[in-house]
């Protein structure tokens, strides 16, 4: 059965995920907390002191976190001990008390319906995540994990880990000519970027069969966005193609990758021809040609995007890709690849400002 490579999403996904619902089980039993604080607090003071007023801080904290019926619960409470403790400082049917009676309930009231307000948001936005997720899986599809005689593993972070998607864009696909690659980042943010995306990818995955040779793939690239594109908007992008004991690389704008030789050296693949990004149309002097690159049995070439060598850490330094190469060298290629991405997110020490996507091929012997 085939195997495919999954997105690791940021900053990790999962991690934030978890510490949201760790804060989320802290709120739900602050109510509680507080009102207790309160009560111990005005029975120690005595009966001088009075800190029921207090007790609508029971009522607030629970429409932050639970819902309609969890807040009315916490408005009772907050009563059940109001009653009591008034008793406790004489002021048991005087105007003061009566005054805080009537304060926790229109704060119970009016929590009750921001509660409400509130559920009824989480539901639209967890819809709107439903329909991203779809985007995703349509857009940004799982990678094989083997293709012809490669190993391939993929990352993909997302600046926005609720968005789950964004501006990069990637592609393998094996074909009558080859097994062909796109790595790419749309200029831009947002529903913008994400539907520049779908236009490359489309294009990408009808070209790559029908076209024999890599340039003719990049030139029905550049005529899909030059019918949908406008003004400045552009996509860098490199496209590859695997034959044996060679890649041909085709490089529009984009940071160039990193070629692995077994023997253990790593150097960065420098286009000998570069083209202008997708978008822009070609240079004067005509379209770009693909350069070959030997890519034999051990070796390895990572692919990515800018959002990886451009995330800074806190004193602004560039997360120095060409001094992590080591850790690409583990033997399976998804290890290797996520150890990386774990080195990323700590240089950066939180989220990432951008983006990441990273390939990673793998020939095996």
């Amino acid at each position: 059965m085939q195997r495919y490579c999954t997105a690791t999403y940021m900053g990790g996904v999962h991690g934030v995920r978890g510490r949201w619902m760790s804060a989320q089980g802290a709120l739900r039993w602050l109510p509680f907390g507080v009102m207790a604080a309160v009560a111990v607090t005005d029975v120690l003071a005595g009966p001088s002191l009075g800190f029921l007023p207090l007790l609508t801080l029971g009522p607030s904290f629970a429409s932050v976190s639970g819902g309609v019926q969890r807040t009315a619960m916490v408005g009772l409470v907050a009563l059940a001990l109001c009653i009591p403790l008034a008793a406790y400082n004489g002021l048991l049917l005087r105007w003061q008390n009566n005054l805080t009676i009537v304060t926790i309930v229109g704060v119970t009231g009016v929590g009750m319906l921001a509660g409400h307000l509130r559920l009824r948001r989480e539901r639209e936005l967890a819809d709107v995540r439903l329909v991203a997720e779809a985007a995703q899986r349509v857009l940004l599809r799982p990678v094989p994990r083997r293709a012809a005689d490669l190993q391939v593993a993929l990352s993909y972070t997302s600046a926005a880990a609720e968005a789950r998607i964004g501006g990069d864009l990637y592609e393998v696909v094996t074909t009558p000519h080859g097994v062909r690659l796109l790595i790419g980042d749309v200029q831009g943010k947002g529903l913008e970027a994400v539907e520049t995306a779908a236009w490359v990818l489309g294009a990408f995955r009808e070209a790559a069969y029908d076209e024999p040779e890599l340039e003719e793939v990049s030139a029905r690239l550049e005529a899909s966005l030059a019918r949908h594109l406008g003004g400045e908007k552009f996509v860098t992008a490199i496209l590859a193609e695997v034959h044996d004991g060679e890649i041909l690389l085709l490089n529009h704008g984009h940071p160039p990758p990193l070629h692995l030789g077994a023997d253990g050296r790593a150097a960065a693949v420098e286009p000998a021809d570069a083209g202008l990004p997708l978008g822009l149309g070609p240079l004067a002097s005509g379209r770009p040609k693909a350069h070959q690159v030997s890519f034999r049995g051990g070796d390895r070439i990572l692919l990515f995007t800018d959002g990886v060598i451009e995330a800074r850490d806190d004193g602004g330094a560039f997360y120095p890709l060409s001094e992590r190469v080591h850790l690409l060298r583990s033997d399976d290629p998804q290890d290797a690849l996520d150890a990386l991405r774990a080195d990323l997110v700590r240089h950066t020490g939180g989220p990432l400002p951008d983006d990441a996507a990273m390939l990673l091929l793998h020939r095996q012997t």
